[in-house]
């Protein structure tokens, strides 16, 4: 575990020198994780927008349909960002295996443990600023850990199944996308239809996933000090105090 401290002193009068708190920096995310985490913040991003104009399309463009392409480029975007996703989801569930332990925090949740649950309404008093200050975590705190494992990593995989199946049935039989996932995700639901209505509604659940990961880390960033953000591009989280 690295770790450095660095001290700071204010001067006051006849040159007495006070010691403020130390800053302690622990490595945390190695860097197939950071690299992972922005890449599928562009892959998702990608997603999302080209998902919401697949499902709510573009007035129709004036002119000859033959000389314009602009749903094919869309649809292409979309696909395009779901094979970078589903690869790098992929990447990411071989790293919980050989990363350090803080790569598998989000594959697992021990919710058969009294502590965490005892943790789990300390974070909630955080939170709901019943509490003045938070328990410090080098990971990821219970809430967290438990809200990125329902709203990242079973919706990745709902979202990964849906949309392969999806696009397995215009591919045709014969192409993986068909076999491993059309032959037995469509009929499980019922018909397209309902695979593309719980897909689109996969998908605004994941926002609003974003939305409380993106309030979390910056909240946790200025209110709990401890940093959030710089983490994850530079793989150490700092205790501010």
């Amino acid at each position: 575990m690295a770790e450095e401290q660095v001290t700071r002193t204010t001067g006051l009068a006849k040159g007495v020198l006070k010691s403020k708190p130390t800053i302690k920096s622990i490595y945390v995310y190695e860097a197939p994780i950071r690299i992972w985490h922005w890449v599928n913040v562009v892959a998702f991003t990608v997603l999302c927008i080209t998902g919401y104009l697949i499902g709510s399309p573009l007035p129709s463009i004036t002119g000859e349909a033959s000389d314009h392409f602009l749903f094919g480029y869309i649809r292409f975007a979309h696909f395009a960002s779901a094979y970078i996703f589903a690869i790098g989801f992929l990447g990411r569930i071989y790293w919980a295996f050989v990363g350090n332990y803080h790569a598998r925090e989000m594959f697992s949740v021990p919710i058969f443990t009294s502590l965490y649950w005892k943790e789990m309404v300390s974070m909630i008093k955080w939170y709901t600023f019943i509490r003045p200050y938070p328990n410090r975590y080098v990971g990821h705190n219970p809430i967290a850990r438990l809200s990125m494992f329902l709203g990242f990593v079973v919706m990745a995989f709902f979202m990964i199944i849906t949309g392969f199946a999806m696009y397995g049935e215009g591919a045709l039989p014969g192409h993986f996308a068909h076999t491993l996932f059309s032959s037995w995700v469509i009929p499980l639901f019922g018909q397209s239809q309902d695979v593309h209505t719980w897909h689109h509604l996969g998908m605004w659940i994941m926002i609003c996933f974003v939305i409380l990961h993106v309030y979390a880390a910056i909240r946790e960033d200025i209110m709990g000090r401890q940093s959030m953000l710089s983490t994850m591009i530079s793989g150490y989280r700092l205790f501010k105090d």
